[in-house]
């Protein structure tokens, strides 16, 4: 008795749908959740900012940067979406099915968009935290601003190793 495939298996699902379907669901998660974790992150620092900002107006310019670090999220997700794009590739099936190759690299990338999405999402969550009390506390005491601006440095950083990680992924996607 030969191997009998289920049409509705999970193995057929993820061996006959198109790497490049996978490929492009990770591409835009990528860029996606990114910019919802950047959104999330400029909503969460700015309503705190202006609500400082109306009691101690000297902190609004200051305080600015922890929106563009929020920014910096949303770039991340582009940029790697950017780099996972350059990876596509034409390739055949061969006898109805894709190539191992072709899966694995179709995989690797989706997985890729996943991770980078997901680390922005979280670092855009933190630096909008951590902005919000930059600026909350700036506006109790100036001295602080500086001290708590170092803690968002290190937050932002959560999202570079996100990008690090999605790149290491997917740089043995070869669609062959």
């Amino acid at each position: 008795m030969g191997y009998s495939p289920d049409p509705g298996s999970w193995r057929n699902a993820l061996t006959y749908i198109s790497p490049y379907a996978f490929s492009a669901v990770g591409i835009g998660i990528a860029i996606g959740i990114s910019v919802l974790g950047a959104s999330w992150g400029i909503f969460i620092t700015g309503s705190s900012l202006v609500g400082a900002a109306i009691k101690v107006p000297r902190i609004t310019s200051k305080n600015l940067i922890s929106v563009i670090f929020c920014e910096a999220v949303a770039i991340y997700g582009v940029i790697v979406a950017i780099i996972l794009q350059t990876k596509l590739e034409s390739v055949r099936m061969v006898d109805d099915r894709w190539t191992p190759d072709a899966l694995r690299a179709g995989y690797s990338i989706f997985a890729s968009g996943l991770i980078v999405g997901f680390a922005n999402l979280v670092c855009g969550l933190c630096v909008g935290i951590i902005g919000s009390s930059c600026a909350l506390s700036d506006a109790q005491n100036s001295t602080l601003f500086v001290k708590i601006l170092v803690i968002e440095i290190f937050g932002s950083a959560l999202g570079l190793f996100g990008v690090i990680v999605g790149i290491i992924m997917s740089s043995q996607a070869i669609f062959v």
